[in-house]
């Protein structure tokens, strides 16, 4: 495996880590061989972002002969459209060097947890579309094939994660045309890509309703949906396992354990169609 380690400098000056793992490619066995990709972008309220988000996450696709990728992005007092811009960064990092990591650029998902799942569909809808375009991005080249999201932050309407929107507008929290810009559901068109997304029904931090926005909002504007409502469960589960369990017991949901499995399914018919 090929561990790669890159600083990204943030438009106000802070810096995000970029983690990858690549699988080895032997030339003399598969000549020319090129793996699906993801970037995994970790919740943390835009606040911090979580260990438990990140490698264990990336080391599963790696097990899945996938290429991944971690964004550790810059968060409070960092406001937007600081994290936005280093994914987008980030994702140019990964088709620069898309010969060199073995990367199919057809095949690249980003996966978002919680606030990371607020940014990666904020990348991967036309909600960033002006933003990037006014820092020197083309959002129709940097556009990933596939969105993937956990118990997502999508909404900054009634159900909103209160935190996360403080902490991503800073004083520009509450004014109106700020909080619809990065309120995801209003901007779900033809442009975004299929989506998976899971959430646990009694989320007491990010509220279900977030994901049941987002899947309406998919339905009407025809983007293939596939979602999965866990009857039990908290926020933040990461794994569900042991793995990514917090003060030894926290976090451990055998019911919600299966969304790796059904993820890595959804990826390899999403990628194939």
């Amino acid at each position: 495996m090929q561990y790669i380690e890159q600083t990204i400098t943030g438009m106000d000056g802070t810096t995000a880590r970029f983690i990858g793992y690549v699988p080895d490619n032997s030339p003399e066995v598969v000549p020319d061989r090129t793996r699906p990709t993801v970037l995994i972008v970790p919740g943390g309220g835009y606040e911090m972002t979580s260990d438990r988000e990140g490698e264990p996450i990336a080391l599963q696709f790696l097990a899945a002969d996938c290429n991944a990728f971690v964004l550790r992005y810059s968060c409070a007092p960092s406001v937007y459209p600081t994290a936005l811009l280093e994914v987008a960064e980030a994702m140019r990092l990964i088709l620069d060097h898309a010969e060199a990591w073995h990367v199919d650029p057809a095949r690249i998902a980003v996966l978002g947890f919680s606030a990371g799942g607020h940014l990666a569909a904020d990348f991967a809808t036309s909600a960033s579309d002006g933003v990037l375009r006014a820092h020197g991005y083309d959002p129709a080249l940097l556009a990933p094939t596939a969105l993937m999201l956990a118990y997502p932050v999508i909404t900054s309407g009634e159900y909103r994660h209160d935190g996360s929107f403080r902490a991503l507008l800073g004083n520009r929290y509450g004014d109106e045309d700020a909080m619809h810009e990065v309120s995801i559901e209003e901007h779900i068109d033809a442009r975004t890509p299929p989506v998976f997304v899971w959430h646990t029904m009694p989320d007491d931090c990010v509220p279900v309703q977030n994901t049941l926005m987002l899947i309406e909002a998919c339905r009407a504007a025809h983007v293939p949906v596939e979602a999965h409502l866990f009857p039990e469960g908290g926020h933040g589960l990461a794994l569900a396992t042991a793995q990514t369990a917090w003060q030894g017991v926290n976090g451990i949901e055998p019911g919600a354990q299966a969304w790796i499995g059904l993820a890595l399914d959804w990826l390899t018919r999403t990628f194939a169609d």
